[in-house]
């Protein structure tokens, strides 16, 4: 297992859009079920988002995205072949680069991390692909090649959704592509149940509640999944695991390819005690963090006692007015998930700082990704190793991007899918027939939604005593002639 597995993300902006249209449109439609991610421009207050009443989070989240925008949109479009090895996937990867056309708000502390990240601002200004948010604003959604429009072929196809820590990136696709936000949460609920009949998944909450894995954030738990998928493998096929293969672009599409590279490990014991430390990277730095902030603390103190000038009729224990005590800030986990949405003050600096050092090693690996190719688009050619792909471009391993983090969520649920699957045997042929028919892959996960600090998860489902928003209304007259 000495291979690295590259996934080919394709660029999406402005200038080949219309280009690429095609091709992504087939690959919604003809896929089995389809992961989105979002970077955006700010969140705006933390400790709204993890307010006690779920109501009170949701109006902050309707103010973040009602204010900020989208800057980037990954999709991951999961085919599943039935001509292949049981749980094989044909994946086709986009990044979107977007361009709102309307004033929105942009935080320094976003724009520090996408930077950190990779993000090119001169090119989201200079090739973005423009949008309107809110309502329709030409009665346009289904017509025309744009975003919108995308988001509504998505609606159409009627697949499986599958996002990681969702309710964010719900509510911003939903305001920028879709509508405006219903003002109750129970109504946006409602109003999600309909617009994706094939229900939604949330990654965060099947690897918390389902696989129960060690950490839940997105880059540790594709790590765990990928590693115990590899550990399968080599194990001779007797476990659970999947296979994924990629399309290969020749000639000048092979330009809007950018390589995402997941490095392999000399062995699965190697690969174990990596994973192992990955986990307990956050706890340790959190612990190194605490005590530092501790001797520091001591060192202060020592200081102001030495200088009478300072300490003359001040409290011994007092602390600066503008000093922050970080032991009381909101849960680290909790912020961390937060964080994920491009605004990471907490998982951006364990993140940024932790997976620097560890990101080519810590990846798990995989080399199941012998790579096959569709004709879906004009100068895709067939081939058996995505390594080789032939291009100039430099692989490039790691850098926080909507479309890898898609790819990410992806994998996850279709590991999980087979994971869980494998365990309940008995139920095995069943879930797999209905899983064909498009009806069911998690039952235990169908449209629960993740909430940082709940025991319980958001039901996405439209209540009795809940109505659809009226834009809803008229635009699932316009997707589906009103059948909803």
């Amino acid at each position: 297992m000495t291979s690295s597995m590259v996934v080919p993300v394709i660029d999406v902006q402005y200038d080949n859009f219309k280009e690429l249209w095609p091709a992504m449109v087939v690959a919604i439609k003809t896929s089995s079920f389809v992961a989105l991610d979002t970077e955006l421009s700010g969140l705006g207050n933390r400790k709204s988002l993890l307010a006690e009443s779920i109501e009170d989070r949701y109006k902050a989240i309707c103010h973040a995205a009602r204010s900020r925008s989208i800057l980037s949109l990954g999709v991951a479009c999961y085919k599943k072949l039935s001509d292949k090895t049981a749980d094989t996937y044909l994946v086709q990867v986009y990044n979107l680069t977007l361009l709102c056309s309307e004033e929105y708000i942009i935080e320094p502390q976003s724009v520090q991390f996408l930077v950190q990240h990779g993000f090119d601002f001169n090119k989201q200004y200079a090739h973005g692909i423009p949008y309107c948010k809110g309502n329709n604003k030409a009665a346009s959604d289904d017509r025309g090649v744009h975003i919108r429009a995308l988001f509504t072929e998505l609606l159409r196809a009627r697949k499986p959704l599958v996002l990681h820590n969702g309710l964010i990136d719900m509510a911003f696709l939903y305001q920028c592509f879709y509508a405006h936000l219903p003002e109750r949460l129970a109504t946006f609920t409602a109003d999600l149940s309909e617009m994706f009949p094939a229900g939604i998944y949330d990654t965060k909450y099947v690897t918390e509640f389902e696989i129960r894995l060690a950490a839940s954030y997105l880059e540790y738990a594709y790590k765990k999944c990928k590693l115990d998928n590899s550990r399968s493998v080599a194990s001779g096929g007797s476990g659970p695991h999947v296979h994924v293969e990629f399309c290969q672009y020749a000639g000048h599409m092979s330009s809007y390819v950018d390589y995402r590279v997941c490095p392999s490990l000399a062995s699965v014991e190697e690969q174990t005690d990596i994973c192992l430390r990955f986990s307990d990277e956050k706890s340790k730095e959190d612990k190194r963090k605490k005590r530092k902030r501790q001797r520091n603390k001591k060192k202060s103190e020592g200081e102001l006692m030495e200088d009478s000038s300072i300490v003359d009729g001040s409290p011994k224990n007092k602390v600066a007015h503008m000093e922050v005590d970080p032991d009381k800030t909101p849960d680290n986990q909790q912020g961390a998930e937060l964080c994920h949405k491009n605004t990471q003050q907490n998982e951006g600096d364990s993140m940024g700082a932790d997976s620097e050092g560890n990101r080519n090693s810590a990846t798990s690996t995989a080399t199941e990704d012998t790579n096959k190719n569709t004709n879906t688009n004009d100068g895709v050619e067939k081939s058996d190793h995505a390594a080789n792909t032939g291009s100039e471009k430099k692989a490039d391993a790691g850098t926080h991007r909507a479309g890898f983090d898609a790819f990410m969520t992806g994998f996850i649920f279709a590991y999980s899918c087979t994971h869980l699957r494998k365990e309940g045997a008995g139920e095995a042929v069943e879930e797999k027939e209905q899983e064909e028919d498009g009806q069911l892959w998690l039952p235990n996960c169908l449209n629960k939604v993740y909430l940082s600090g709940k025991a319980a998860p958001l039901n996405v489902v439209k209540s009795t005593f809940s109505k659809s928003s009226k834009a809803h209304i008229q635009k699932m007259e316009m997707v589906w002639g009103g059948r909803v």
